[in-house]
């Protein structure tokens, strides 16, 4: 089998494949494009890949065009891996279409958790203010809010929704899971399918999006969306930015509904230096970092290393898209 892999990644994990040696040629490519086979460089028609590690990396470097290029000419892929969770890039949806296998990563889930909690806990906690006051010099003591009895709506209950919901129970909230599997779940204390939100809205302190992007979620958080929402809720938005209609968010923030946004994702990224967002008080932001911690890289590539040995193997692969949702319109 023939496996695509990006240069600086196949450093990294060239002892390891190794053990593959018998059954995995490797097809590296560089950062300008050109990709060798055995140390002999090949031409890009003669690359014809079996499977591909779209490495993290690769997606932000010079040779992403001609990597994913390369996986939509091969006339044989069979399996992709990607580092990212989502699966809403159009190269997949034509890939799976041709009949590939495409698998996602969750390594991102522990950091973009953690950045969860951080924000919403600096919200309750009033952070700004105490800094404000610490700034100042001024001793303010400050009354603040409990995660105890809090309910958190997690709309989007896969790897990242989990793992949010495992730090925030730890707090004592409640969690209300939302995911078309309604299947019980030890990390929910209520699941419910997505026609549910609108009415479970009014009950939820805490409303965090981390649900994939397609025809039904896109501007899923809208006018009506927000008005329903608590008057001291946060909402979080870790998913996609289209998930949510932000000058819909704009004119919710004004009427305090939500209280508060966590935002780390938006719909134009990078986002505008003049956008609202930026300097607006009921706002804290990120620039699409919920995820980057370093330690995810690591879970990202033992996840391929795993899939890869069930792939030659002929086993179930773990985190593998369904096809009906990586084509959905």
């Amino acid at each position: 089998m023939r496996l695509l892999i990006f240069e600086p990644a196949f450093r990294r994990l060239e002892a390891r494949l190794a053990a593959h040696a018998t059954s995995l040629e490797c097809l590296v490519m560089d950062e300008s494009g050109r990709m060798n086979l055995a140390g002999a460089e090949i031409a890009s028609e003669e690359a014809r890949p079996d499977a591909a590690w779209a490495s993290s990396e690769v997606f932000l470097s010079p040779a992403a065009r001609a990597f994913l290029t390369t996986l939509l000419k091969a006339p044989d892929l069979r399996w992709t891996q990607s580092a990212a969770a989502g699966f809403d890039h159009p190269v997949f949806a034509k890939l799976v279409a041709k009949g590939a296998r495409l698998t996602t990563s969750h390594g991102q889930a522990v950091g973009m958790a953690d950045y969860v909690l951080a924000g919403v806990l600096d919200h309750f906690q009033r952070g700004p203010e105490r800094r404000a006051a610490q700034t100042e010099g001024a001793w303010r003591p400050l009354p603040f809010r409990e995660v105890l009895g809090s309910v958190w709506l997690m709309v989007g209950f896969g790897a990242v929704g989990q793992a949010v919901a495992a730090r925030a129970r730890a707090f004592g909230a409640r969690i209300i899971g939302v995911r078309r599997d309604g299947a019980a779940h030890p990390l929910a204390d209520t699941l419910a399918p997505p026609t549910a939100v609108t009415g479970l809205l009014p009950t939820a302190d805490v409303v965090v999006l981390s649900a994939p992007l397609n025809a039904s979620t896109r501007h899923m958080a809208d006018a009506a969306f927000f008005a329903a929402m608590r008057p001291q809720s946060v909402l979080v938005n870790v998913g996609r930015g289209a998930l949510v209609d932000e000058a819909a968010l704009l004119g919710a923030l004004g009427r305090g509904r939500p209280a508060h946004a966590v935002l780390d994702v938006f719909e134009t990224e990078p986002l505008q230096p003049d956008h609202p967002f930026w300097r607006h008080r009921r706002v804290a932001l990120t620039a699409h970092a919920s995820g980057v911690t370093g330690a995810q890289d690591v879970r990202n590539e033992a996840l391929f290393l795993d899939n890869l040995a069930r792939f030659l193997a002929g086993e179930p692969l773990l985190g593998e898209a369904d096809p009906g949702d990586v084509l959905a319109p």
